[in-house]
């Protein structure tokens, strides 16, 4: 056994370390059991404090072993650990720390320390318990058994000032993880009698405050039964569902249904914008915090206080913010950037993204416990292929916006129709109003019929961008636009088109066309591929193939207007 004595002129070091790594250990986990035990293992390791044991009070008065070392957890609470029991209940009730110098000469504990130590003939054994508590009133206890050579019993009020710091530590994982365990409860609950009452809502009702999300399909209906139920509570909604599928208005929707449709709504693009400009606009900041900040602002939390905070493409954020964005919705409360004053808000978030989150968690790319805290209503909405029996409601709804926006009276045959509701329209909703809003502006009459859409004068964007797959589904070594040389555009699928291929000998050069077809075929390319990744040209150089650069260059070229969302 490492003499007591040998430590003494590195026990300062050896303490602070001891409580940098606690720290650490009680921050790392939400696994309450195994968080505790690393902190008994500690204290053997760094500070000689053997057999530490941490009792917690079950909530009917008595105490119960919430961590042990020396044999499992299981075995202790089946009794084969001599415990005194009697001991820590003092310490318990008084609220005072024990420490008892040589414990092996005190009845009370003398079977426990020769269960636990084997001492050397000229060591003693101290017992020490401190009691755990964040407030006035303990609710748990510490104990460990410290091998002492004679004539150091002075540090043992070190050691014990040392194990009330460890407790108070305990205190407050031990105070997190019950606030955590009743939230996820209370939210599991909430889901649960969710998912049951939706089930017995009419389908097919009208659903007040969802005039403007358009569908009849079986899919639709079942999110207008979720939103329809979800949206009085304040339970945080996640919006899953592909780019394009409406995430947004039925965020809107579900703040206007909520108690705070009178409140501000609030969206954020959280793909939109750099992780520091994202944390002033989400935070705020302060006058002087950085280059510019010229005077105090208000973050997106504050102007959303009492409201909804709408945070799109939330699966985006990097993992250095998940951190800061998780505090201010468990805590409800952040400082701005650059301050010091914590501020508090009372915010329900809806949050949306179009990745897969579980992956993600998997992976490590995205924090298991913001998934939990994002994903407690997840509403799935549906991609437009799997509701084709929408496509004449939104083609006449997008056809009427059209019209009272541009004074014109346009409408369409069923050839057209037929030939619409055959497309995949992997944009989805967001692609099928671009197709009939274009579609109506180049008709020269006033019925667009067949011949008229894109796909039949070999103009689709779809065919050109995709080639007939979905999103995402486009080989690395078939972009739609790549390196020098450039390939020939993908094949589009059966029932749509593609344009001739394209001839480059540099990427830039891509986008130069045989004819004037062409030419426009690649113009609308590109504002396709802007439209779908939000205007954002680092987002559409990665979907395209190109780098930020070529994407600029061919904007710039095309004389292709940056639409600012």
């Amino acid at each position: 056994m490492k003499s007591f004595e040998r430590n003494r002129g590195d026990s300062s070091d050896a303490l602070l370390i001891g409580i940098y790594e606690i720290s650490k250990v009680l921050g790392a986990s939400l696994d309450l059991d195994k968080s505790l035990h690393d902190v008994l293992n500690i204290l053997s390791s760094y500070l000689d404090m053997r057999h530490g044991v941490v009792l917690l009070d079950d909530g009917e008065g008595a105490l119960s072993f919430a961590a042990v070392t020396g044999m499992t957890l299981r075995a202790a609470r089946d009794g084969a650990l001599d415990y005194p029991l009697a001991e820590a209940r003092k310490v318990l009730e008084s609220g005072s720390p024990l420490v008892v110098p040589d414990a092996q000469d005190e009845a009370a504990l003398a079977a426990y320390v020769s269960d636990c130590l084997n001492l050397l003939e000229d060591e003693g054994a101290a017992f020490l318990a401190v009691p755990i508590r964040t407030s006035d009133r303990p609710f748990g206890v510490l104990s460990v058994l410290r091998p002492l050579p004679e004539g150091v019993p002075q540090l043992l009020q070190r050691d014990q000032r040392f194990l009330s710091m460890v407790a108070t530590l305990i205190g407050q994982c031990v105070r997190l993880h019950g606030k955590v365990l009743a939230d996820r409860g209370q939210l599991l609950e909430d889901n649960a009698r969710l998912s049951k009452q939706v089930v017995k809502i009419k389908a097919g009702a009208p659903v007040r405050g969802l005039e403007d999300v358009v569908g009849t399909s079986e899919a639709m209906r079942r999110v207008f039964a979720q939103v329809q139920q979800a949206a009085p509570s304040r339970a945080t909604v996640l919006l899953r569902g592909e780019s394009g599928t409406g995430k947004e208005m039925v965020a809107q929707a579900i703040h206007q249904l909520s108690p705070r449709a009178a409140k501000p709504f609030v969206k954020v693009n959280c793909a939109a914008l750099s992780e520091s400009v994202l944390e002033s606009e989400l935070f705020g900041h302060e006058k002087g915090a950085f280059t510019g900040a010229v005077s105090d602002r208000k973050g997106r939390f504050e102007l959303a206080n009492g409201g909804t905070l709408f945070l799109d493409e939330i699966g985006d954020i990097s993992a250095s913010f998940q951190s800061k964005l998780l505090r201010a919705l468990q805590e409800g409360e952040f400082e701005r950037v650059g301050g010091s004053r914590t501020l508090k808000v009372d915010v329900r978030l809806v949050a949306a993204t179009n990745r897969n989150l579980e992956l993600a968690v998997s992976k490590g790319e995205f924090r298991a416990d913001l998934y939990y805290r994002l994903n407690v209503v997840p509403i799935f909405l549906p991609p437009l292929r799997e509701r084709t029996g929408d496509i004449p409601l939104l083609a006449a709804h997008f056809l009427d916006q059209f019209n009272r926006e541009n004074g014109r009276k346009v409408g369409m045959t069923q050839k057209a129709l037929s030939i619409l509701q055959r497309c995949k329209f992997p944009g989805n909703v967001r692609e099928l109003q671009n197709c009939i809003w274009r579609t109506a502006t180049m008709t020269p009459g006033e019925v667009i019929d067949e011949i008229d859409l894109s796909c039949r004068r070999d103009l689709c964007l779809s065919s050109t961008l995709w080639g007939g797959k979905l999103p995402g589904a486009i080989p690395a070594a078939e972009p739609a636009f790549a390196e020098a040389p450039a390939p020939a555009i993908p094949t589009p699928a059966p029932v749509i088109a593609a344009p001739p291929p394209v001839e480059a000998e540099t990427a830039p050069a891509a986008f130069a066309a045989s004819s004037e077809a062409a030419a426009l075929t690649q113009r609308e390319i590109l504002v396709q591929a802007m439209d779908r990744c939000g205007w954002v040209q680092a987002k559409a150089a990665r979907l395209l193939g190109l780098t930020p650069r070529q994407i600029g260059y061919a904007l710039k070229k095309h004389n292709v207007e940056i639409r600012q969302l």
